[in-house]
């Protein structure tokens, strides 16, 4: 599974390592992810996704009923 946050579609960015000599070297910039349980009262399940600790914040602040329909409607839930 590839590291992609499954509410908001984050994934990692590319960008470069700079030395004090100003000599760049690719890597990568990876999302920070986690796993988490949610709890959907609507549907009275448990639902394991995983989600990047900004999109926690964002869930905290709408709840996990608005971000899944956002999710939904941006394409990144079926």
């Amino acid at each position: 599974m590839s590291r992609v946050c499954e509410l908001t579609g984050k994934k990692a960015m590319v960008g470069n390592n700079v030395s004090h000599a100003m000599n760049k070297t690719k890597r990568k910039f990876n999302a920070n992810l986690i796993k988490k349980r949610f709890y959907i009262p609507e549907e009275d399940k448990w639902v394991t996704l995983k989600v990047a600790t900004s999109t926690l914040k964002t869930i905290n602040k709408i709840g996990i009923s608005a971000a899944l329909k956002e999710a939904k409607s941006k394409g990144f839930i079926k």
